[in-house]
Order: C-alpha cells, then structure tokens, then sequence
C-alpha cells in the first residue's frame, strides 16, 4: 500500500519505520530541519504546514498516489487556545477529496471524553461528551472525517502517550499541589500505538473507534509516586482537598475487532 503520514513527529516518525518494512510511505514535517531525518529513514519527506486560511508545501503530491492517509498532528491547543483545528481538518478534507485515498486514520484522543467525579468508564459505544475547547474541536473534527463518503475513516482515541523520551512523570515530579489525586490513569506505550494501527491496516478495519489505553488504571497518586521511586525522581506532591475527576478509557473494538492484545505495560 502507498502511505502518507501528515505529522512524523514523536509517534509519526517510528510509526513510519515500521510501516515501511511492508509499505511504501511519505511523511510530512513542519520543518526543513527535520527532512534530513526522514531522509535517513528512506522515507520520502515533505515540509507541509496546514493552516486554516490555506496550506504551505505541496499537499497534492504528498497525496498523490496515496491509498491511505495517516492524520497525526496535535491540535495545539494548550499552547493556543485560539487554534481553529477544525478549520485545519476542513482544509485537509478540501484536498483529499480530490486525492486518490481511499482510507483514512485519524489519531485523535481520549479527551473526547468529560472527566467527571464518579470516574466512569468509556468505551467506543459510549458518545464523546468533552466539553472543554480541545474537546469539542476534536469531536467536531471526528465527525466530519467520519461522515465524509469520499473515503472512509478510522478513529484511533489514544490516552496519554509514554515512551521513549516521554513520560508526565518527569515534569510532574517536582511540581506540588497535583490535582485529581484519586483519578484513574489512562496510559499507552508508544509501541502498542504503532501496533494498533499497523493491525487496523493489516485487518482493514475502517469505519471505526477505537479506544486506546492500557486497561490498568491505577490511580494518578499511587502510579506517578511509584513511577518517581522507580525512576529515582522526587516524589509529586498532590493536593488531598480539592475533588477528584475522572475517568476510565476502555475498550471494546480493540478486542472484538483487532483481536489486540497490549504489548507494554505502562
């Protein structure tokens, strides 16, 4: 299969890799630095910025020739709040409908869902009740992916990414006052990222949610605390008064339609 990746980043680069062991694939980078790199992967490279007023760098060739486009760029929304993410996916849409991909992966996140004080658990049949500003654009941003007929798309809503050269622990360490000490974690290993996607090829589940968190969810306080002692960091300090919310993520597709089972504990 011909792959495009928009977004060769932390996730996109080695899912790259691996791809191309068994595929033919483009990545796309935000900058000329980072070209080398795919370079070096054989990996065909393109500098790509999308805007919501228009897109900087050849998308239609990156698309040319493309079955399936792999869609992980981050939202950007903490840094920006201002961001129209939305406006950027329409922009994206306006060029694959005249592209030849057929399919379609988005990664998008389980914070689609609201956190709440009874910690419930969500699947894929549960419907994404997010309310916060990151939350509803990438809802917004699902549905119009999902309801386009000129390709189809699968949803991947992973949790918090951690890996090689990422984890919270090491920023939360030395931070007090953490909030939602009793809430649940929700937690994925870079490698069961790439391997959930690399079957949804392989298996051709398009159409589709998945949900992507390890299925342990042991509390924020106990994990990060246990987590720091094992890394040798300082231990977080959590605030005790305030309310816990949260929330569990799990799945019922990664089962029934992947047949997956986790390859990394978190």
């Amino acid at each position: 299969m011909n792959i495009s990746i928009l977004g060769t980043g932390w996730l996109g680069l080695p899912l790259a890799k691996k791809l191309k062991e068994e595929h033919t694939v483009k990545g796309s980078v935000t900058s000329q630095e980072k070209m080398q790199q795919l370079r070096d992967a054989e990996i065909t490279p393109y500098q790509i910025k999308i805007f919501t007023e228009g897109v900087q760098g050849d998308l239609t060739s990156f698309l040319a020739h493309s079955e399936l486009l792999i869609i992980d760029i981050p939202p950007g929304l903490r840094s920006d709040p201002e961001v129209d993410f939305i406006g950027k996916i329409g922009r994206i849409i306006d060029y694959l409908e005249k592209s030849p991909v057929e399919k379609v992966i988005f990664v998008s996140s389980t914070s689609v869902y609201k956190d709440e004080e009874n910690f419930p658990e969500y699947t894929e049949e549960n419907e994404a009740n997010g309310t916060s500003e990151a939350a509803k654009q990438l809802i917004s941003s699902e549905k119009m992916l999902l309801k386009n007929e000129h390709f189809q798309t699968t949803v991947i809503r992973f949790g918090g990414l951690i890996g090689p050269g990422r984890h919270p622990v090491n920023h939360l360490a030395n931070k007090t006052g953490i909030k939602n000490p009793k809430a649940p974690v929700n937690l994925i290993q870079q490698e069961d990222c790439i391997e959930i996607i690399n079957q949804i090829i392989k298996k051709e589940a398009w159409g589709k949610i998945f949900n992507a968190a390890y299925p342990d969810h042991p509390t924020k306080e106990d994990y990060y605390t246990k987590t720091a002692k094992e890394k040798d960091l300082n231990t977080p300090d959590f605030d005790q008064n305030g309310i816990s919310k949260g929330k569990k993520i799990n799945s019922v597709n990664l089962g029934e339609v992947l047949g997956y089972e986790f390859k990394r504990t978190i």
